[in-house]
């Protein structure tokens, strides 16, 4: 998996590229090409999206994928650096495991899970892809797993 920073217009958000697809069309004058670009935005202060760009050219489709993710970004409930509590999805073909860790773990978690974590600003988190190998499926089943985290409980 290569996973790029793209620093854009606004520094305010960070901008990983998950996903590189190269698609063709065929026609009758020849071959339309294309690309599907996934693309992570996030803060690193607990908002994090994503993104599906398509275009002619990559740059256009990293343009699109990242302006979608930033208006469709979610508030990940954050306990510390780390998530609040360990939480098992599935969605699709997709099964997702995020465990809270310890300060000092750091993020113990494979490309498209790390992308998404990573731009959300959670620094510690421990995690497994139990289902497919499909980076498109673990990154929408992780961010489905963020939305549904619960807030960890206040201390009065």
């Amino acid at each position: 998996m290569a996973s790029y920073s793209v620093s854009g217009v606004n520094p305010e958000f960070d901008e990983k590229i998950v996903q590189v697809n190269r698609v063709s069309k065929k026609t009758t004058g020849g071959n339309k090409i294309g690309f599907s670009v996934l693309v992570v935005v996030g803060d690193k202060k607990g908002r994090v999206g994503v993104g599906l760009g398509k275009a002619p050219d990559v740059s256009s489709a990293v343009r699109k994928g990242s302006s979608y993710a930033k208006k469709h970004l979610i508030t990940v409930p954050m306990k510390g650096t780390s998530i609040p509590h360990e939480i098992r999805i599935k969605v699709g073909a997709a099964k997702i495991l995020l465990k809270p860790a310890p300060p000092g773990t750091g993020i113990r978690a494979g490309g498209a899970v790390r992308a998404v974590v990573e731009a959300a600003g959670i620094h510690n988190i421990v995690s497994k892809i139990l289902g497919t190998d499909n980076q498109a499926s673990n990154v929408y089943a992780t961010l489905e797993a963020l939305k549904r985290l619960r807030k960890a409980k206040q201390s009065s």
